[in-house]
This record gives C-alpha cells, sequence and structure tokens, in this order.
C-alpha cells in the first residue's frame, strides 16, 4: 500500500481538513509557508567536491551555507526534513530564494514540475522507495535547486533516500560525478529518483502474476480487495511518474545556460526510462482491469456449476417426490375400489422403490451422457 511518511497532525474536528494543512487557505499571502510550529531545525549535510577531493560536513545552521559554497567547486546541501520557518528563513537569504519557491518546496506534495528562475532551476520530483516487510511503497517530494555552482536538495523525511549510490561515487570519485559539474549531479540524483521507481514495478510484476493465478484459479472477497488495492496505487504510480516525464523534457529544453548540452543527452536517457516505466505502469492498469473482468466470469462460472449441480438434484428427485406424494395419500380402499389398490399388495413397497431407484439410475444416466458431471469434481475441491 502507498504511504506517506510525513504524517499531517490529527484533525481536531469534523471540520478540519488536510487540504488545510498542507495547503494554504483562501486569500492568503503568496509565499505562507505551512510548517509545524514546534518544529526542530532540519539537519543539513554539505558535501563540496571537485575532481581532487571531496568532504562532507553537516552543518550547524543554515547561514553556514553562504561561508562554504565555492565557485572553484561543486557544493551540494541537502536539507534532510522541512524544517521550522526560521531555517527557511535562513535558507532564502543564504541562496535568494523567491517567497514562491519556498511555498512550493516547503507545502507539500506538489506536482512534479520545473521552474526556471533567473539564478536558479526549481526542480520538483516525487521519490518512491519500495517497503521492505510489506507490500507498496513509500512516497514523499524531493525538491531540486540548481544554481550556477550549487544544488540544494530538500527532503521531507531523512529516515532514507535511494542517493546513497550517488554519495558513495562521490566519496570514492567512481564514475564521472566528480569530472562534471553541477548540472551532472542534478542529473545523477534524477536518474536515481528515476530507476527507483523500477524495484517497485518489480514488485507490482510479481503481484499481479499472482493476482491472475488466484482470479482463475480461487477467486473469493479478499481477491477482490487486492484488485481494487493494486488498481489505486498503480494510479498513484502513475500520478507520479506523468508529470515527472514532462518535468524532465521542459528541463530539457528549457534549462537554459545552467544546464548543458553534454548533460542534456544525460538527460534524454532519462526521459527515456520515464517514458518506460509509464508503459510498464499503463500496462498493469489494463491488466489488473481486466483481472476484474475474468474474476466476475470465475464467479460466474463458479455459480453457474453450483446451480447446474443444485438443477441435477432437484431434478433427480422432483419424480422420487410425486411418486413418494402419491402414494402417501393413503386412499381408503374399503370405500372404493379405484382409492389406491397398490396399498394392499404384498410387494407393494419393495415395487414402489424399486421404481423410484429405477426412474433416479435412469436419469443419473442420461445426465452423465450429457456431461452435466464433469465440473462437479472442481466445485467439490473449491
Amino acid at each position: 500500500m502507498i504511504q506517506k511518511r510525513f504524517q499531517p497532525p490529527k484533525l481536531v474536528n469534523e471540520e478540519d481538513s488536510y487540504l488545510e494543512y498542507f495547503y494554504d487557505k483562501a486569500g492568503s499571502v503568496p509565499g505562507t509557508l505551512s510548517l509545524e510550529t514546534d518544529a526542530e531545525a532540519p539537519p543539513i549535510v554539505l558535501i563540496d567536491y571537485n575532481e581532487s577531493k571531496a568532504t562532507c560536513v553537516q552543518l550547524e545552521t543554515a547561514l553556514t551555507c553562504a561561508y562554504c559554497l565555492g565557485k572553484e567547486s561543486v557544493s551540494w546541501v541537502d536539507v534532510q526534513g522541512l524544517g521550522n520557518q526560521e531555517t527557511w528563513q535562513q535558507l532564502a537569504q543564504v541562496f535568494n530564494l523567491h517567497p514562491v519557491v519556498l511555498e512550493d518546496v516547503v507545502n507539500v506534495p506538489q506536482r512534479p514540475k520545473v521552474e526556471v528562475y533567473e539564478e536558479h532551476i526549481l526542480i520538483i520530483a516525487q521519490m518512491l522507495m519500495p517497503k521492505e516487510k510489506a507490500a507498496g511503497f513509500y512516497c514523499e517530494q524531493v525538491s531540486f535547486i540548481l544554481g550556477e555552482h550549487y544544488l540544494l536538495t530538500v527532503q521531507e523525511e531523512p529516515e532514507y533516500d535511494c542517493f546513497e549510490p550517488v554519495r558513495d561515487r562521490i566519496r570514492t570519485n567512481k564514475g564521472n560525478v566528480r569530472k562534471h559539474k553541477v548540472d551532472y549531479l542534478a542529473y545523477a540524483l534524477l536518474d536515481a529518483i528515476i530507476d527507483g521507481f523500477f524495484p517497485v514495478l518489480e514488485s507490482y510484476g510479481e503481484k499481479i502474476a499472482a493476482l491472475e493465478d488466484e482470479v482463475v484459479t480461487k477467486p473469493n472477497r479478499q481477491t477482490l480487495e487486492k484488485i481494487y488495492q493494486a488498481k489505486r496505487e498503480l494510479l498513484a504510480l502513475r500520478r507520479a511518474i506523468w508529470p515527472q516525464r514532462n518535468a524532465i523534457n521542459v528541463l530539457i529544453r528549457d534549462g537554459g545556460n545552467l544546464i548543458s548540452n553534454e548533460v542534456k543527452i544525460y538527460l534524454r536517457s532519462c526521459y527515456d526510462h520515464s517514458v518506460q516505466i509509464l508503459d510498464i505502469v499503463e500496462t498493469y492498469r489494463e491488466i489488473t482491469s481486466s483481472l476484474m473482468d475474468v474474476y466476475l466470469s470465475s464467479i460466474s462460472n463458479k455459480m453457474n456449476e453450483i446451480m447446474k449441480f443444485l438443477t441435477v438434484i432437484s431434478s433427480i428427485f422432483i419424480p422420487l417426490t410425486f411418486i413418494a406424494g402419491v402414494y402417501g395419500m393413503n386412499f381408503n380402499t374399503d370405500k372404493s375400489p379405484l382409492n389406491m389398490p397398490e396399498l394392499n399388495w404384498y410387494w407393494g413397497y419393495p415395487a414402489c422403490l424399486g421404481v423410484m431407484f429405477a426412474i433416479a439410475s435412469a436419469l443419473v444416466y442420461t445426465f452423465w451422457r450429457r456431461g452435466w458431471f464433469e465440473n462437479f469434481y472442481n466445485i467439490k475441491n473449491d
């Protein structure tokens, strides 16, 4: 199932709404930040590197960033959490951020998008992480503010992310990260987010395959619930990757001078991966929708077989019930010789049972020759 690691506060009464927490009220000033009043300052980690060396330090305050950013190196400032109002006032002062930019970064969730400003580029993305011990995935917003020599990233929660392979490549000087400028770092992080969709899709492929077997063999009420849950989660995946694909396309076309032509080539590969993910999601959605039809058909077929079985049993016993009903009337033969003289026969009772057994046997043989008993074993096993 889908889970947002950032939990909104509990509702005070029925008139409250989560939308009032995530988004500004009507008529509020642009740039209003919706933050928890008792929130602590988030950890801020600075990774500064060039081709020859790399350093990683945790900054005490956001103002410290102003003294750590260098023009001869690439500075990656990772804000691990949304934090409080004071932290973002300091970050806005250091990086010269517009209030609207702060609003998009802090007031989560936002639709993935790219906004190009005079000094920097704002990139909003959705990051997925598969759950380790349960079905489903975590979903959180990651914001990028790309400048000329720095990259500011903001995560909702600092528990874990998919950026650790990029950090490891920077520390060990593997790959091309430290040989390029800051735009390549932004590409590497975006590529890590896009690649994070594939493990989630792999788990859903296995889940859908199991649902296909269950729908055909043993459909039940829980199967229907699993299908609906899969449809909802696949819809959430589509809502995450569809605008993200468009955002990467905007970054390729309208990235300005902050995105070099070489990095745009890498971003095209990232765009292709997002298109591939979207195709897989759409395929899974179509399969899940068809599973609903298969489920209804399986239930209908199973019900038809049960009704056929009950009809056969009823057909066998209807003539027997008729005979038993006729001979159960017990008309007095002393009054009239037409009143069921068979009641006084010596072999009347065995003869009646014999006739009933013969009729039942004839009906069973007739139904068997018509093939009406073929699926009764399957019904018994189900």
